[in-house]
Parts: C-alpha cells; sequence; structure tokens
C-alpha cells in the first residue's frame, strides 16, 4: 500500500487547538497542538476504517502557503 501525506493545519480557538487537513474535511479538537493532532489522526483512522487508500481520491496539494489578511 502507498503512504499518503496529507497536510495539516492547527490553530488556537479560544482556549481550545483546532486540527484540520487541508485535503480532507476531516478536523478535531483538543486542549493542546499535540492532543489536537493526537485527536486528528484518530479521526482519520476511524474515516478510513475499512477503506482501501489507493482507492480514495487525495486531492493533491502542491504548495501550501500561508497568508494573513487583515480585516
Amino acid at each position: 500500500m502507498k503512504k499518503q501525506s496529507l497536510h495539516t493545519i492547527v490553530w488556537k480557538e479560544g482556549n481550545i487547538f483546532v486540527a484540520k487537513f487541508l485535503e480532507l474535511e476531516i478536523a478535531s479538537q483538543g486542549k493542546s497542538k499535540k492532543e489536537a493532532i493526537g485527536n486528528l489522526k484518530e479521526a482519520l483512522s476511524l474515516f478510513l476504517e475499512g477503506e482501501n487508500i489507493s482507492n480514495l481520491p487525495f486531492p493533491s496539494v502542491d504548495e501550501v502557503s500561508t497568508q494573513t489578511i487583515s480585516v
């Protein structure tokens, strides 16, 4: 089975950290960055349960950049 790399973004909302995959509509949260990422990995595991990864249409993110926009 071919390994797939996924990109994540983590940010703080109030007292919690939110982690989200950029390629998939999966997000999770935790009291720390480490906990949020751990919960995100668990959510991915549940999402993929019983699935053949090679058959899933993972979008490709060739270049990831961040930009701050003030409003």
